[in-house]
């Protein structure tokens, strides 16, 4: 593509470049508009002896079919492709589920000229309908190269997709001494029945169990029992150390401790630990104590991905220490 100043009868075919004013300072003219002949009387009649235009090269792709094909290359399951305008295309979800982004190929589309793809942050957890990316082509046209170049970047996925939420049974172990137990349920209970009906999952049992690695570890057992998919467990004090009683409880059935600790706050004393049953892995959360509070944390940030069924250790929570002092801490 090159712009050039040409007589309105030679710019016909071109993108003009500029918007054009009439006498009374209103647009007769808006830039990207490609001129026709019929254009052509009304220039003059403006006063315009030349316009800027642009003027494409065999090989270059016009703004509106270069963001329709970068949209294609991008969007991945979930996603749904809007119209184009200006050179613009928005992308929107088709499911909900946290947005699952590939950081290195949006990178190397943006680095290429031209091209630029803005999302959200990555694992937001997405509704039906929302917008997750908008794509704008910067030039009037970009040369197919660059397309190709950007779809060698991606995989077969795209660069973003909504992962389903497939965890849709959550069972509930509340582990507390007999003298504690209704302070527990009551603090802790609603707020952790709010994020499952919130995610449109099912709670199916919850357990008030005393803290003893035998009880907590049958009471575990028949939670998976009643057909839950994904536990989380809560209780008069946060896990404390690997060796505490939930992670003995996990050991016991032959679980397997993911990770100990976040570098996000609120939820630093977070357990991730896994316990396999009937050729499944069964994600366990054992929530810190923030988990009372209905802002956002820790529980927050990882049980979406926990139902989307990714596979979450200890590099996965140690990224999110980047953006992990989350909003009710950053303002104390």
């Amino acid at each position: 593509m090159r712009i050039e100043t040409l007589p309105p009868a030679a710019a016909v075919g071109h993108i003009l470049c500029h918007n054009l004013a009439d006498a009374q300072g209103r647009k007769a003219f808006s830039k990207g508009r490609r001129l026709r002949a019929e254009d052509v009387p009304r220039l003059i009649e403006l006063g315009a002896p030349a316009v800027r235009v642009a003027v494409l090269a065999p090989d270059d792709i016009h703004e509106d079919e270069a963001a329709i094909r970068l949209a294609q290359i991008v969007a991945g399951p979930g996603v749904v492709i809007g119209e184009p305008y200006a050179g613009r295309v928005n992308l929107r979800a088709t499911i909900a589920g946290p947005l699952l982004i590939d950081a290195e190929a949006l990178l190397s589309i943006n680095l290429i000229d031209g091209l630029t793809v803005a999302t959200l942050p990555p694992y937001t957890q997405v509704t039906d309908g929302q917008m997750l990316a908008t794509i704008k082509i910067i030039p009037f046209a970009v040369p197919e190269a660059d397309l190709a170049q950007a779809a060698a970047a991606t995989g077969e996925a795209g660069v973003l997709r909504v992962a389903p939420l497939v965890r849709r049974r959550i069972g509930v172990a509340l582990v507390s001494s007999p003298a504690a137990r209704a302070r527990v349920e009551r603090g802790m209970l609603p707020a952790i029945a709010g994020r499952i009906a919130d995610l449109g999952a099912t709670m199916v049992a919850c357990r008030d169990l005393p803290p003893d690695e035998h009880d907590v570890a049958a009471g575990l057992a028949a939670l998976i029992a009643a057909g839950a998919d994904l536990l989380i467990t809560a209780g008069e004090t946060s896990v404390v150390d690997r060796d505490d009683v939930i992670p003995r409880a996990v050991r016991r059935l032959g679980g397997e401790i993911a990770h100990y600790g976040a570098p996000v706050e609120p939820g630093n004393l977070l357990l991730l630990a896994y316990l396999h049953h009937a050729g499944d892995a069964v994600p366990l959360i054992g929530a810190p104590g923030c988990v009372r509070s209905r802002d956002q944390n820790i529980v927050d940030l990882i049980l979406p991905r926990l139902m989307a069924n990714e596979r979450l250790g200890r590099r996965e929570i140690a990224a999110l220490g980047l953006g992990g002092l989350l909003g009710v801490s950053r303002r104390g």
